[in-house]
């Protein structure tokens, strides 16, 4: 069997490779969903309900039986229609539908009766209730308390009505409501998604009432479906509606409710213990990873997050007698809402209690998700009692097993696996028998030039003045099957160009042994692209578990960081190079002398620790007379002997020589670059170890922490008397970015984590582009860590990036767009705040099936239209639509203010 050749595998691979995240996203993601992504219909219309699911309190006849009661069908009498119509005052009639499991139901679709014309009969008004077990029955109402939903007024339309608060459930029952003046009949569709937080209730003190510059501030749970007399028992409500709080909690982001309406809040004075003890039940057993808390942090109303949280596990009938406990850094500084993330440790519970301690007078969450397996013990052992899990080693008994979608995956992934290695044993036979049947055909084809062959593309490359290549053909057309990409080419091949690529054939006999040859080489090519695939999916799935018992941490030595494979990869000090440097580029630095001075160690002073990567340590440092280190068309505004602030990369002294070796390879870069919004560096220290190279820093920090320490002019700034930048100087911000970008592409250099918390600024709102976000711990939470193999800042990276692994200067494009957002909000949340990371990249999943389903960041509210016109350009899902940073810079331009 012939091995697929390199430009083969390639090709093949971007065909099958978006799919296969697709598809293990789809089985990876547990998180809680997201209301304004999950509204698929659940059913009805296209048949998945089955009709023993479908029930009814009565029928008119068996052709206006329960089943008809489906969306936008016309089957037996064109709908469900009760015997009686029900009261007013007293609704008895209903259409009952089970989803088998718990979903949650966002949405839902009513039509009438219209039979092609015959019917015209409707509901104009309708009740929903809904059970999670079929025994207690719960009626909707939303967030003003209303019951009654307004329906249709013609028998054909189909009026959809958004469920605001959703519900979790796994039955609905649709009860209209008649005032005997007309018959009615009901189709119907729920919409939603499937309910995998497997949450099924959370028992909590009740929540509270605030006093504040005399108005009440109601911060109680307003949308709970359970008991509610002295605490609150057996429901779920605003803490799991999919809905997070905004920054300010005396507003909301639902119209005609209350202040404090987001928020459930208590305050200290009543909790003599100091803490919030909350209780959630789940519907199983499950191995739980994190949970995630969304708290308020307006600290100059007196509310914090909480300042510890103490959680106990219930497996079975017996809580574990030894807690986890957690405490999240305390932040005085930035008042916005957030997310705080607790490790649970791969706990086995089927409930968990968590006490909330104060950290201030009042503590207020929004939201609280869980992520977990489901899960089921051992029934010959006990749980594991405390602590992180640990790992068995040779003949320990094993505390519990694990049945989940990854098990499933695994014994899948095994299965099939035997299966084409069985197919492929029979295709070698039956092909050496053809063979021999083929000899003469194949000597022909050897001495006969085929068609089909692969010709070889001369190219000659030329440099214009940016030393940006450019490509000549030779006279010589190529006949290639697979093409030749230049190296940061913008395209990538689709499967559609690839099956035109196929060569043609005519069906003479020679042909036709041709054909089958080439077919059997082809389908060989696949199965092995579908091995590698299954093995790659198995050892995923194999290491879930394993990569999710502890918080994100550096990459690994030897694994690999995200990168497109046709640039040189330079794993610098901080865990991530700046720049994606083109192959070709470096091999004209490679013959280079590096035209760096270098600097007396002894005239650094060091003050402070920025962060730390992989290979090595960024400091802040005090550097003496550096002036004379400066190149003639270097701009520096020092006095002299004037000490300088500089960023200073250190290399472990024990750093392998892969690290060495890139560790140079930066510096040749760094050295060539040589424009005034990029970071330069200014010497280096290499006559002993560690190695150190010497950069800019600059007095204001970087871009994040600057704008989260700023407010934008206004009313609220003066109130505060907060310091502020205006909207002029954030467009001067974002023009010094681009024209810094602008330079980067010129070059054929491709950032990769172009963020807020990599642009440094100076005095008079001077910025500069560096690479040190990665390296601390501070935006460690700005990264994401896919099964132990890669860290990605996904919320800034494109759908192509995230999903193909391709990295352009069209991709840095996309990651401007949220860099411009971040700073017109003043990085007072982080991108796709209300997304969890699954959440996100199952967005991107959106933009690569282009069903416009996927999810824009919000226009910020002092955003001009224009520039938010621009971000969306920046976001386009065909990267060839996307404006060039030129093009960006210019449009700044013309838009200034």
């Amino acid at each position: 069997m012939n091995v697929p050749s390199p430009p083969e595998m390639k090709q093949l691979w971007k065909m099958l490779f978006p799919l296969l995240i697709l598809l293990y996203l789809s089985g990876a993601v547990k998180s809680q969903v997201n209301p304004g992504v999950c509204r698929s219909p659940l059913g009805m219309s296209r048949g998945q309900i089955l009709d023993e699911d479908i029930s009814a309190s009565s029928q008119w006849s068996d052709s206006t039986a329960a089943k008809y009661g489906r969306l936008d069908c016309e089957e037996g009498d064109g709908a469900w229609c009760p015997e009686i119509a029900g009261e007013p005052e007293n609704i008895n009639e209903f259409l009952q539908i089970d989803l088998r499991s718990l979903h949650f139901i966002t949405l839902v679709g009513t039509q009438g009766r219209h039979a092609g014309g015959i019917g015209n009969e409707f509901a104009q008004t309708y009740k929903i209730k809904y059970s999670r077990d079929g025994s207690r029955w719960i009626s909707w109402r939303n967030r003003q308390g209303k019951e009654v939903i307004q329906a249709n007024r013609n028998a054909y339309d189909i009026v959809l009505k958004d469920l605001e608060p959703p519900i979790i459930a796994r039955f609905v029952r649709f009860m209209p409501v008649i005032d005997h003046s007309m018959n009615v009949c009901m189709r119907v569709e729920l919409y939603g998604c499937e309910w995998l937080d497997g949450l099924v209730s959370y028992n909590s003190p009740l929540g509270q009432k605030m006093t504040l510059n005399a108005q009440y501030i109601y911060l109680n749970d307003s949308v709970y479906d359970g008991a509610m007399s002295n605490s609150m028992t057996e429901g779920l409500g605003q803490l799991t509606d999919g809905m997070c709080g905004l920054d300010d909690f005396t507003h909301s982001h639902i119209y005609s409710v209350w202040p404090g309406y987001d928020y459930v809040g208590w305050t200290n004075e009543s909790f003599p213990n100091g803490y919030v003890e909350i209780m959630f039940e789940f519907d199983r057993t499950r191995n739980f990873t994190t949970m995630k808390v969304h708290c308020n942090n307006m600290f100059s109303r007196r509310v914090k997050t909480f300042q510890k949280v103490v959680c106990y596990f219930r497996s079975e009938l017996d809580w574990e007698a030894t807690p986890i406990s957690f405490s999240p850094v305390m932040d005085d500084v930035n008042p916005s809402a957030r997310f705080v993330t607790v490790s649970l440790y791969n706990h086995m519970a089927s409930a968990i209690k968590c006490q909330f301690y104060f950290s201030d007078i009042w503590m207020m969450f929004s939201e609280i998700t869980f992520q977990s397996d489901t899960a089921m013990y051992n029934t010959t052992l006990s749980p594991p009692k405390t602590g992180p899990p640990i790992s068995n080693q040779p003949g320990d008994d094993p505390t519990h097993k694990v049945d989940d979608s990854n098990t499933r995956i695994l014994i899948g992934c095994l299965v099939a696996i035997i299966f084409i290695l069985v197919a492929i044993i029979v295709i070698i036979l039956w092909r050496q028998v053809w063979q021999k049947m083929l000899e003469k055909v194949s000597r022909r084809m050897l001495d006969d030039e085929l068609t089909a062959s692969l010709s070889i593309q001369s190219e000659t490359f030329t440099y214009n003045n940016n030393n940006s290549p450019s490509s000549v053909s030779s006279e010589q057309e190529s006949s290639s099957t697979y093409e030749r990409i230049f190296p940061l080419g913008p395209d990538y091949q689709e499967p559609s160009r690839l099956v035109r690529k196929l060569p043609e054939f005519s069906q003479t006999s020679e042909d036709t042994g041709k054909l089958q040859m080439q077919c059997m080489e082809y389908i060989c090519n696949l199965i092995y692209i579908y091995i590698f695939m299954y093995i790659y999916v198995f050892f995923s799935a194999a290491s879930t578990n394993t990569s999710s018992k502890s918080p994100p941490v550096s990459v690994q030595e030897g694994v690999p960081h995200y990168a497109e494979a046709d640039i040189v990869n330079l794993q610098g000090v901080t865990g991530g190079n700046t720049y994606a440097v083109p192959a070709l580029t470096m091999d004209l630095l490679s013959g280079k002398d590096v035209a760096v001075e270098e600097f007396p160690r002894k005239l650094l002073t060091l003050k402070e620790k920025l962060g730390e990567g992989q290979f090595g340590e960024v400091h802040l440092c005090e550097a003496e007379g550096m002036q004379d280190f400066m190149d003639e068309d270097f701009s520096f505004d020092v006095i002299e002997n004037q000490t300088v602030l500089v960023a200073v990369k250190m290399l472990r002294t024990d750093a392998n020589k892969n690290a060495r070796n890139d560790f140079l390879k930066e510096i040749k870069i760094m050295s060539r670059l040589k424009d005034p919004n990029i970071i330069r560096l200014l010497a280096v220290c290499m006559s002993s170890d560690p190695l150190c190279m010497i950069t800019e820093y600059m007095e204001n920090g970087d871009l994040n922490q600057f704008l989260s320490r700023h407010e934008p002019e206004g009313m609220i700034a003066l109130l505060s008397n907060a310091p502020t930048v205006s909207y002029s100087n954030l467009h001067h911000m974002a023009t010094h970015i681009t024209s810094g970008m602008k330079y980067l592409s010129s070059l054929n250099f491709v950032h990769r984590d172009l963020a807020t918390r990599n642009c440094l600024v100076g005095k008079n709102f001077t910025i500069k582009i560096a690479d040190f976000g990665m390296s601390r711990n501070l935006y460690s939470g700005d990264y994401y860590r896919i099964q132990g193999r890669a860290v990605l800042p996904i919320r800034w990276m494109s759908w192509e990036s995230i999903l193909l692994g391709k990295f352009t200067t069209s991709s840095d494009v996309w990651a401007f767009g949220v860099t411009l957002w971040e700073m017109l909000t003043f990085c007072k949340e982080q991108p796709y705040s209300q997304l969890s990371d699954e959440q996100v990249i199952e967005n991107t999943g959106e933009f690569f099936r282009d069903q416009r389903r996927q999810i824009y960041l919000p226009q910020p509210p002092m955003c001009p239209d224009p520039v938010y016109k621009l971000m969306l350009s920046c976001w386009h899902r065909n990267t060839k639509e996307r404006p060039s940073f030129q093009e960006i810079h210019h449009t700044l331009l013309d838009c200034k203010p």
